[in-house]
């Protein structure tokens, strides 16, 4: 890009009487006229994902091409603060840290000089607009481009014809310039045709509890799938022509968890189309593909019914039933074992439906985990026999996040901090960052680094002041536990803490109490029964406490409305504690726990995903670790664990948790909190009680929320702990990941 003429050009604009939707469009335009997308080399990588949690791309933009800072200065010259563009809609395409991982992965490739294209789909609406209704999530749809989409060109003259058995619709690509050493692409592919054509880029994740969902889901998972392959052999053709013994030398394709399994089946379609057989076919696909595995949940590992396959793709569902004939002959030859057969079996016979992880582990050549622990987990427990027979396929590839937007642009104070005492290279080397080390007992550094966490809250109690209506002083420790709202992630086991303290406060029993509040920012699927009761229990929970005015200037709570990547930029860098508090075993990697450590928070969890890897670099001594280690999670999952014995333990627990029964807060009939006590203490017909056992690690929780409070009261204690994590989070930086990702999967040097 010429910077000096965009910048001149802008200095030319006439931003008198414009709003902020002119303005952002306006400007967006004049940059994209300077922006040229890279050329591809011979070998490339293609990230195929269903989600891409973009967020607000302006400022991102600008920061990667180099001109924000100028950018800001003209506008205000010109009587127009930069701020203004934080009325614009973040592009919400994605759910949580899968679709934010594949936004910072893009970047990073970018950032980095790697040759990383992305395929998703433009969504119409993302995931949902959240509210609040008497403490009730309430959805409204996410009209993301009513602002416009400068950043985003129409490729008309690139589209294809995706087709099902019942209809055919246009898949017409969107491109996103990524910025970075070279100009990358994200093309994001919106489904034309008639109406029925147009749902499926219509919403992200469509309730699928109905024949009709599951329909739908299958077309979206599929028009990803068969759109990024479209464009991957054209591409190629255009180099080739008809000549496939390049395909895999040339191309190597990343599978984002298993919704985009279907690229497998169709690849060996499109090339069996086209004069090769199947065995040929299938070997490309060996050499070609590679997969991510994201979650060991039963419930994310997709399962898809023959019968619904046949309906609307029945050449993919032969295809399938081709490749699980494949499969079972491989197995036999290298010595499975019945067993094993059963257990990597690509068709269920018992289900009558395919396993989408079976297909993707049998066919990629490299699969990965996204954590150390997490990778050890999926060897031993969920991919035992592949793992067995090939453990040459397997890696890891520990998360990162992207420093510049997560350290440089999120916290500019910081990072004017680490400019002054480390220089300016930790932004493209983030393992500069290590140089910090050398401050972190320094008491002017300590200082410094206490007022930028000071200034980083005030801004942030402003903004929820003024975006939610509740008013609290900053001169408190700042607990956040911000992420997609599961029963795993336990923020109900948070909840129960909260209410702990307030009681105890209530009581009088601590002599000396740092005053807190605890930040909460989640999104429940609309269809999800419990996630839904558990954030209205939580509301209920901090409309108490904030009301009474013995307690509150002690104890207050927010549940922050429409938590999306903007307004996590604000959190991770105000908060003092980041809650980490999932059942060990269970979280693969996390990455906001890594956004947090970047900003000089203390991470209070469990040894779980990513948990591990940050104690092990910042120190334990310089965390809160707490609860059951994976080793005696597995243990109580065998047996012995009887959760109603642990409340009758602990009284004081048992009047906590019977609040969900005992009137002291209403759901208003709804059945929410009833349903909440009766997981907890009897089970369901799916699990036994307390199956993410948060009555074994309450107690412990408390007591190290505890620990968090005393410490806080000596200030340069407490601060030189988080300066500890600052300095230690150069590890998880996504420029680091992504290289892994070509040095050790896609071999791009």
């Amino acid at each position: 890009m010429d910077r000096v003429i965009f910048l001149q050009e802008l200095r030319k604009l006439d931003l008198q009487g414009k709003d902020a939707k002119r303005l952002y469009n306006e400007i967006s335009s004049l940059a994209m006229k300077y922006i040229q997308a890279s050329e591809k080399p011979k070998r490339c990588a293609h990230y195929l994902s269903i989600e891409f949690l973009i967020g607000r791309v302006f400022y991102n933009n600008l920061l990667e091409l180099g001109v924000l800072k100028e950018v800001s200065e003209i506008l205000k010259e010109k009587g127009v603060n930069i701020a203004l563009f934080e009325e614009i809609e973040d592009a919400a395409l994605g759910n949580g840290g899968l679709g934010r991982l594949a936004a910072c992965y893009m970047d990073s490739g970018a950032a980095v000089g790697i040759p990383l294209y992305g395929y998703g789909i433009r969504y119409k609406y993302g995931l949902f607009r959240q509210t609040f209704e008497d403490g009730f999530q309430k959805e409204l749809p996410d009209d993301w481009q009513r602002f416009g989409d400068p950043w985003s060109i129409r490729k008309e003259e690139e589209k294809q014809i995706i087709r099902f058995a019942d209809m055919e619709v246009e898949a017409v690509p969107y491109d996103m310039p990524v910025i970075g050493k070279r100009v990358n692409v994200l093309r994001l592919y919106q489904a034309e045709g008639n109406k029925d054509a147009g749902k499926i880029s219509g919403v992200l994740y469509p309730p699928d509890d109905t024949e009709e969902g599951k329909l739908l889901r299958i077309r979206q998972e599929y028009f990803l799938s068969a759109s990024a392959i479209g464009d991957v052999i054209r591409e190629y053709e255009k180099r080739r022509g008809n000549d496939y013994r390049y395909f895999a030398e040339e191309n190597s394709i990343q599978l984002n968890d298993t919704h985009p399994v279907f690229a497998i089946p169709e690849l060996i379609r499109v090339l069996k189309e086209k004069g090769l057989t199947y065995h040929s076919a299938l070997k490309i696909a060996k050499q070609v593909f590679n997969y991510t595995n994201h979650t060991i949940l039963p419930e994310a590992l997709e399962h898809w019914d023959v019968r619904l396959l046949k309906k609307i793709l029945p050449e993919i569902s032969e295809i399938l039933l081709s490749i699980n004939t494949s499969a079972r002959y491989y197995h036999r030859k290298d010595g499975y074992t019945p067993q094993e057969s059963v257990a990597t079996s690509i068709y269920i016979h018992s289900r009558r439906a395919f396993s989408m992880a079976n297909t993707a582990v049998f066919i990629a050549n490299k699969i990965n985990g996204v954590a150390a622990i997490h990778s050890e987990i999926i060897k031993r427990e969920l991919f035992v026999a592949e793992y067995a027979h090939h453990p040459e396929k397997f890696e890891n590839v520990t998360n990162g996040v992207a420093q510049r937007r997560w350290l440089e642009l999120a916290n500019p104070e910081l990072s004017a901090l680490l400019d002054k005492q480390i220089g300016h290279d930790w932004r493209e080397h983030f393992q500069e960052l290590d140089k910090l080390n050398a401050y972190t007992a320094n008491e002017d550094t300590i200082s410094e680094f206490i007022q930028v966490k000071g200034k980083k809250k005030e801004q942030l109690l402003c903004y929820i002041e003024k975006a939610e209506g509740i008013r609290i002083d900053g001169n408190r420790i700042l607990y956040a536990q911000v992420k997609r709202l599961h029963e795993y992630k336990r923020q109900l086991m948070t909840a129960f803490a909260l209410l702990r303290l307030y009681y105890d406060l209530k009581e009088g029993k601590f002599r000396d109490f740092t005053p807190s509040v605890f930040l909460f920012g989640a999104k429940s699927a609309p269809s999800y029964f419990r996630a839904k009761g558990i954030i209205k229990y939580i509301n209920e929970i901090i409309k108490l406490i904030n009301a009474d005015s013995e307690t509150n200037d002690k104890l207050m709570g927010v549940f922050v409305t429409e938590y999306n990547v903007s307004y996590a930029e604000k959190i991770v860098a105000a908060a003092d504690v980041s809650l980490q508090v999932s059942t060990a075993g269970l979280e693969a990697s996390g990455t906001g726990n890594m956004k947090f450590m970047m900003n000089g928070a203390v991470t209070l969890g469990t040894m779980d995903g990513a948990n591990i890897e940050i104690v092990e670099k910042a120190g334990e001594e310089n965390n809160y670790i707490f609860g059951a280690r994976v080793e005696e999670i597995e243990e109580l999952r065998k047996g012995g664990y009887d959760p109603p014995c642990h409340l009758n333990k602990h009284p004081e627990w048992n009047k906590v948790v019977r609040t969900l029964i005992d009137g002291t807060f209403s759901d208003e009939g709804a059945g929410y909190f009833r349903e909440l006590y009766d997981s907890l203490t009897i089970g369901a017909s799916w699990h036994k009680p307390d199956h993410y056992f948060i009555f074994r690690d309450l107690e412990e929780y408390y007591r190290a929320i505890l620990r968090v409070n005393a410490d806080y009261q000596n200030k340069t204690y407490f601060a030189a702990k988080q300066l500890k994590n600052t300095a230690n989070s150069y590890s998880f930086s996504s420029d680091r990941s992504i290289k892994e990702y070509a040095q050790k999967i896609w071999r791009i040097n």
